[in-house]
C-alpha cells in the first residue's frame, strides 16, 4: 500500500498523470479539486471553501488508505508544509510515501490567472 503525492504549478500535468497512473495501477486518484466538482459534472470552484476541501481531499485519503488501497493525491503542494497532512497520514497507516513533481506547462484547465502562476512559481519550495 503507497501514498504518491503528485506536486506542481497549474497546467504542469498534474491531474494526467495521476489519472493514468491510477488507471494503470488500480490507485485511489483524489486531488483537492474533486471537492468543487458538482452533480453535473461542473467544476465550481469556491475560494472560501478552499480549507474544507483541502480537509476532504486529507480524509478521502486517509479513509482510502484505511481500507487497504493504494492512493494517489495530485494538488499544487507549492510549500513543503502543504505535504505535512499526507505524510503524516502515511506514517499513521504505515504506507509508503512518494513524491513525485511536475515541471510541464500544458496551460491551466481552471483559467488560473498568469500572475497568480508566477506568485505561486516565487513561492515554490523543491
Amino acid at each position: 500500500m503507497s501514498l504518491t503525492l503528485i506536486r506542481g504549478l497549474p497546467g504542469s500535468g498534474k491531474s494526467t498523470l495521476a489519472k493514468k497512473s491510477a488507471q494503470n495501477t488500480g490507485t485511489i486518484h483524489v486531488e483537492t479539486d474533486m471537492y468543487f466538482v458538482n452533480s453535473k459534472g461542473q467544476y465550481r470552484f469556491d475560494p472560501k471553501k478552499l480549507n474544507q476541501a483541502h480537509k476532504w481531499c486529507q480524509q478521502q485519503t486517509r479513509q482510502h488508505l484505511e481500507q487497504g488501497f493504494s492512493v494517489i493525491v495530485s494538488n499544487t503542494f507549492v510549500c513543503q508544509w502543504e505535504m505535512q497532512a499526507y505524510k503524516d497520514i502515511a506514517q499513521t497507516i504505515g504506507a509508503e510515501l512518494y513524491i513525485q513533481v511536475c515541471r510541464e506547462q500544458f496551460g491551466s484547465i481552471h483559467n488560473i490567472e498568469a500572475k497568480t502562476i508566477a506568485n505561486m512559481k516565487r513561492k515554490w519550495e523543491e
